[in-house]
């Protein structure tokens, strides 16, 4: 016998798989359809129009916005500029002398013909080795003057100066003012004669065999005159005052920014 429910129908007949469908939606299946696309449509429709936009509107703003130039560029942020480091410029120059850094304690060793005077270790190296030379040739290089500290050199130029009642132009034909002079660095030095010490600092120096052989030899050893006859600083002719230029920083020491140029070989 066949078993049925209270309406007389089969369990298992086609129309069990409407009763899950809800009634509403079994009445009108179209228009239910309809009501539910409308908004996925909609939502659709709007996503894709908002994306068009965006891709008119910057379209639009890179054809029509005005193009970059020197003058339309926006200023940099201003800040403090950090302090210069003392240069050779001209401007920098007190009295005809250039500023000149103070040599490093670490970087000062004292030489053999003089321990009570120091150059920088390249320098005092080069030295040795040339007043080495000069004694194989019967001359005699004594060494005056070194490494002197801006402390120093105030004392030489300010408290000399008022001793011989000069004024500060007329004390710096003969003494560069502190901060200025070519001893702080520890690659200059004051040379004299052993033979004939009457002439150490002194222009009749020129006249000595010590002088002469420099003048012929000291390129060799990297030295070199500071202060010849009418030099551009106008300091006051120093035939004994000699510089170290053998390495990189004190060529770039005594020639940068100078616009000097190169000397003229005589043939």
């Amino acid at each position: 016998m066949n078993k049925a429910g209270f309406s007389g129908k089969p369990q298992n007949s086609s129309n069990d798989l409407g009763d899950d469908i809800p009634v509403a939606v079994r009445d009108t299946p179209v228009a239910a359809r309809k009501m539910w696309l409308q908004p996925q449509i909609m939502l659709i429709g709007g996503v894709v129009g908002f994306i068009l936009l965006a891709l008119i509107s910057g379209f639009l703003f890179f054809v029509t916005a005005p193009k970059k130039t020197a003058d339309s560029q926006p200023l940099p942020a201003t800040s403090t500029p950090p302090t210069p480091a003392p240069s050779n410029n001209s401007s920098d120059t007190i009295l005809g002398h250039f500023p000149y850094p103070e040599a490093p304690q670490s970087e000062l060793v004292t030489i053999s013909a003089n321990r009570g005077i120091r150059m920088r270790k390249s320098a005092a190296q080069k030295f040795e080795e040339m007043v080495a030379a000069a004694r194989s040739a019967g001359v005699t290089l004594v060494p005056i003057s070194g490494f002197r500290s801006v402390k120093d050199q105030e004392q030489l130029f300010f408290g000399v100066g008022a001793q011989r009642n000069q004024t500060p132009a007329e004390r710096a034909a003969l003494s560069a003012p502190p901060g200025h002079s070519e001893h702080h660095t520890g690659y200059a030095v004051d040379v004299g004669d052993g033979s004939v010490p009457a002439t150490n600092l002194q222009t009749n120096f020129d006249k000595t065999k010590a002088y002469q052989w420099l003048q012929a030899n000291a390129a060799r050893f990297s030295f070199e005159v500071s202060f010849p006859k009418d030099n551009v600083q106008g300091v006051s002719y120093e035939p004994w005052h000699w510089r170290f230029v053998g390495d990189r920083n004190s060529l770039e020491m005594f020639y940068k920014a100078r616009n000097l140029k190169p000397a003229k070989i005589t043939p």
